[in-house]
């Protein structure tokens, strides 16, 4: 049987990134990369931006991780306009918040269970409060707040198998980049499911953040809104990995473009 989406990836300064939309990605999620679960074990998605590209470029272990991932979705605008300057002039932004609100769209369609890993049991009972009004049979097996410290190996066993005898099947996972990609692929042979790495959006969804609009996100400018709501912490990300992102990316093209010229 030919797979559903048939997997086409785009280097962006060594990060691989799908080329893929949302509802591509919410259908083989749960159609090919669930059911795939039982046999190959667990599988793992990263939500790729700016920042994860960097961290990628900056580090050989991490960019494995990322590149090894069963999906990397095009999250930020700036991922989409690469794709695009690579060829793929189709290519379309698949937010972290997008996907994960498709994903339990899906999931409570097709009761299939899901979990949620990271932030604070407050936060986390927020977050189910809100997807639980907005899709009633959503089934949430799991929700874990792990302490914000590194886990004893006996805390770390319980966890996966709290998970696991969950029997959930798409795991939300929020520690922030690049820490929840890391953990994602210790644990893909640890755990049955699929898991996303989300970032911030448990916040967006609980509330306790605010969402840049569809249209400042769609012309790039996400990033400023986040930097305007949260300056203190955000500063110093933007501003070391912005600037290198578009160099990085002007000398790629250049070089490409320097070596058309000489065929």
């Amino acid at each position: 049987m030919l797979a559903l989406h048939k997997r086409k990836r785009i280097s962006v300064l060594g990060m691989q990134t799908d080329v893929i939309s949302i509802d591509e990605a919410t259908s083989h999620i749960t159609q090919e990369l669930i059911p795939s679960v039982q046999n190959t074990g667990g599988k793992y998605i990263c939500a790729s931006n700016v920042h994860m590209c960097m961290e990628a470029y900056d580090n050989k272990s991490y960019k494995h991780i990322v590149n090894n991932a069963d999906l990397v979705c095009p999250d930020g605008r700036p991922m989409v306009w690469a794709q695009k300057l690579f060829g793929e002039k189709t290519a379309k932004q698949v937010r972290g918040y997008d996907i994960s609100l498709a994903l339990c769209k899906k999931a409570a369609d097709l009761a299939i269970p899901v979990g949620f890993y990271g932030a604070s049991k407050k936060h986390l009972q927020k977050i189910q409060n809100v997807l639980k009004q907005k899709y009633p049979r959503l089934k949430i097996n799991c929700a874990i707040a792990p302490p914000f410290r590194t886990l004893t190996e006996k805390e770390d066993q319980e966890y996966i198998n709290q998970i696991n005898d969950s029997g959930v099947k798409i795991l939300f996972v929020g520690l922030g980049c690049p820490k929840q990609e890391r953990w994602m692929a210790d644990h893909k042979n640890k755990l049955h499911c699929v898991m996303l790495g989300v970032g911030a959006v448990f916040d967006f969804i609980s509330g306790e953040k605010k969402h840049a609009p569809k249209i400042i996100s769609n012309v790039g400018m996400e990033w400023l809104f986040r930097l305007a709501c949260e300056p203190t912490r955000l500063a110093g990300r933007y501003l070391k990995h912005n600037p290198r992102f578009i160099w990085h990316m002007a000398k790629s093209q250049f070089k490409k473009q320097r070596y058309l010229s000489s065929q």
